[in-house]
């Protein structure tokens, strides 16, 4: 019983890195938060566009939240759609079912994050990625085809310019 008590501590304690930073608070959305953390520092997306049914490199940040969610049984689930297109498809299927909030909503981790860059400003989304967590006025993302066609965690403040809003899966 001892050992079960102590064995339960340490997985609530401590995430697969050892790291006694993760966030318990969340569990079922925290799932893809782990799989997408797992992918930082895969550059180019093959896997990712290549799972999606790319042939050859493109633009991969939807494929990679899309990959994350296939990874977690989502896709399958119906909780989140397998995209490869942010606006057309990712913002589509998140509003046409009531899963979209704007910018201005407090975003909770594994909520998916989309970007218009204020080189565009056309209300439109060019990016997205998988919200880490939320602190003291910043979101931290997990993201695929970042700068440097890499994937890795950012953060901006919660007020950003660039955040157009958030799909919320219903996990």
């Amino acid at each position: 019983m001892i050992i079960a008590i102590i064995g339960g501590f340490i997985s609530i304690v401590f995430n697969n890195d050892g790291d006694i930073e993760f966030d318990t608070s969340q569990v079922p959305s925290n799932e893809i938060v782990l799989v997408a953390k797992a992918q930082i520092g895969n550059k180019g997306g093959d896997k990712f566009w290549k799972w999606y049914g790319y042939e050859e490199h493109v633009e991969w940040c939807a494929c990679f939240v899309s990959w994350c969610a296939n990874e977690c049984g989502y896709i399958d689930a119906g909780i989140i759609p397998k995209f490869a297109n942010c606006e057309n498809e990712g913002v589509y299927w998140f509003k046409t079912r009531g899963l979209w909030q704007d910018k201005g909503y407090l975003p909770k981790n594994g909520d998916i994050i989309f970007f218009d860059w204020a080189d565009s400003n056309d209300e439109k989304a060019d990016h997205v990625g998988i919200v880490e967590k939320v602190e003291n006025g910043k979101v931290y993302t997990i993201e695929g085809n970042s700068k440097g066609d890499i994937c890795k965690q950012k953060e901006y403040d919660i007020n950003s310019s660039v955040i157009l809003g958030y799909g919320t899966p219903m996990y």
